[in-house]
């Protein structure tokens, strides 16, 4: 795990890299990488690659980067984890490819020059990585398929930049910072800022599991390689000839699937441990590693005096797990007074303004504390098996709106004259927004998630700004494009949206900003694209065999009952009476009257979106 960053100047007229620029970058990312810091230069002055090292697999100075081929055709610079580069590089050796190093980034040079832009396919892993292709003269991106790790760009139409964080283009000093209303608007819509877009209108990602080419004409358009949607689409479409399939073979080959994905993400020559809560999924990977061979494992989790003696407290349960895996564990208790220190380092290591990520970063912390540098999260559990309400509430809205919705004008009327009696009993501001846009997936799943409503943004944010961002966005559009065919099934769709947007860009963002700011890898074994086609086609076959339920039991050691039987909480901080007692602009607030005795998320994105 890693950062990086690289300087294409591709117009002939562009003024050669500038390397301080290309330092400035690369060390705003010192966090990501304390291992090692390292550049390259071509000889003409024209590119420029910059690598921050978090040693993981090969710890010798031969897996340090940016990486040159023998040949010196080629140069990468990469950031995350290559699970099945053993596999690869023998596959390459037998067809005479030579290495001079134990690491998955030499796979990348050599498969590269073995497939070239298709490599991306034989990839499991999560990654983000630059190839410098000198002899074709064309620089090569490509982000993993679920978006893992991230990877943005800016080019204005001389040069071209990445790099691994926003902050750290804006440290470079060569890229404007004004907002970008599409991000403005985005994070007040869900939480975070959705990809492409960023808070800054010169600097977009690059989308999960796409590629992208930049020559002397410049870059050219993302192009998509991998798409959760037509997974999930072509299970559902193959479920008729599966559909007799034998319930303990289904079984079997879930269970196996699991352990394959655990397995491969132990790959490492560091020691690997885990965030453990009182949840299934964090527990159930625990008893993975322990049934695929790990030997040592240590585990930690988060306790909260707030909590003690509530059913939020996770710590003696899990550390009932950890006995049960006969793991070494530690709980570790966070403070608001440890909060409210923080909060300052919090804040600067957040990349993009997002409401979530204040327990990864502090479990990230308590890990590092610990002494490790890799650990296993449960993160992506809900995704797989259907563990959110928005499973069972999305469907449920959909057919009940589906005929009204279809009626011109109806939601947005009845919306209207429902918004000032829901306001007067006290219910939630999107209780009115089903009628408007419940009778769709990409309605409901707008009302489902979102933080602000589009009518409320007016009030939060300049009209301009408002109007500007909604048509840049187009957020009901954006989330459409993330479903699968109209013929896929419901869990098929919210499987999709929650994976592609929630998951995408609040939950994976957010594990990577607080636990590189720990120079601390996290790995997720149920975002594994493998394991996704595994159980999209036995859910699509068998809906009732695919379940958490079936997730618990998977380690040797079964989960115990306690666990299992739990209403799910996840890793969970009380960070809402944290921030109620903050002062947080309580004037303000009274002034425009929305965030008066409003949840605690829309408090703490108002603090976010002023800083």
């Amino acid at each position: 795990m890693c950062g990086i960053n690289g300087i294409l100047a591709f117009h002939y007229a562009a003024n050669p890299v500038d390397r301080s620029e290309l330092i400035r970058t690369r060390d705003h990312m010192a966090p990501r990488g304390p291992d090692g810091a390292e550049a390259w230069f071509s000889e003409d002055g024209r590119v420029a690659l910059g690598h921050r090292r978090l040693s993981i697999i090969d710890l010798s100075d031969t897996g340090t980067q940016p990486m040159a081929s023998s040949d010196g055709r080629l140069v990468v610079t990469f950031n995350g984890e290559i699970y099945n580069f053993r596999a690869l590089r023998a596959d390459l050796e037998a067809k005479g490819h030579v290495f001079v190093s134990q690491s998955d980034t030499e796979v990348l040079l050599h498969l590269y020059a073995s497939r070239g832009e298709a490599m991306v396919h034989d990839l499991r892993g999560m990654f983000a990585f630059a190839i410098w292709d000198n002899t074709r003269q064309v620089l090569f991106l490509a982000r993993d398929p679920y978006g893992i790790k991230p990877l943005y760009y800016a080019d204005d139409g001389w040069t071209f930049r990445f790099a691994s964080q926003v902050k750290a283009l804006l440290a470079g000093g060569a890229i404007s910072g004004d907002p970008d209303p599409a991000g403005q608007v985005g994070f007040y819509l869900w939480g975070s800022v959705p990809e492409p877009f960023t808070t800054c209108e010169a600097i977009r990602a690059l989308p999960a599991g796409c590629t992208l080419t930049v020559d002397r004409i410049g870059a050219r358009e993302p192009r998509r390689y991998h798409s959760i949607a037509a997974v999930y689409g072509e299970a559902d479409a193959r479920a008729p000839a599966l559909a007799r399939r034998d319930a303990n073979d289904v079984h079997a080959e879930l269970r196996d699937a699991l352990a394959d994905s655990v397995r491969h993400h132990l790959v490492a020559d560091v020691p690997v441990g885990a965030f453990l809560s009182a949840g299934i999924d964090s527990g159930a990977l625990v008893g993975l590693m322990r049934s695929v061979g790990q030997q040592s494992i240590q585990t930690v989790t988060l306790a909260f005096e707030e909590f003690r003696g509530r059913p939020e407290d996770e710590s003696l349960l899990a550390a009932g797990v950890a006995r049960a895996f006969e793991t070494q564990h530690t709980t570790r208790v966070v403070t608001q007074a440890e909060f409210e220190a923080d909060l300052p380092r919090i804040l600067d290591a957040m990349d993009q303004p997002t409401i979530d990520g204040i327990n990864t970063w502090f479990v990230a912390k308590a890990a590092r504390e610990l002494g490790l540098k890799v650990a296993i999260s449960g993160l992506g559990g809900d995704e797989l098996f259907g563990g959110y309400p928005s499973f069972r509430d999305i469907p449920r809205w959909v057919n009940l709106l589906a005929v009204p919705s279809r009626v011109p004008g109806f939601g947005r009327v009845a919306r209207r004259l429902a918004h000032p009696l829901v306001s007067a009993v006290g219910f939630s501001p999107k209780v009115p927004g089903l009628l408007e846009y419940g009778g769709t997936y990409a309605g409901a799943y707008l009302v489902r998630r979102g933080l602000f409503m589009p009518w409320e943004l007016r009030q939060l944010l300049d009209p301009d700004v408002v109007h500007r961002g909604l048509r840049r966005l187009a957020p009901l559009a954006r989330v459409e494009a993330e479903l699968p065919p109209a013929s896929a099934s419901a869990h098929a769709k919210v499987a999709s949206l929650e994976s592609s947007l929630y998951m995408r860009n609040q939950l994976l963002r957010d594990t990577d900003w607080a636990s590189m700011a720990h120079s601390l890898e996290v790995r997720v074994p149920l975002v594994d694209n493998a394991l996704l086609q595994t159980v999209a086609t036995a859910r699509a076959a068998a809906p009732a065999l695919v379940s958490k339920e079936l997730l618990a039991e998977s380690p040797n050691v079964p989960l115990p009952a306690a666990i299992r039987e739990r209403a799910k909480t996840g890793f969970t901080t009380p960070i809402g009476r944290w921030i109620r007692d903050a002062r947080l602009g309580a004037a303000a607030r009274r002034e425009r009257g929305l965030l008066e005795n409003a949840h605690w998320s829309r408090q703490w994105a108002e603090r976010l979106a002023a800083i």
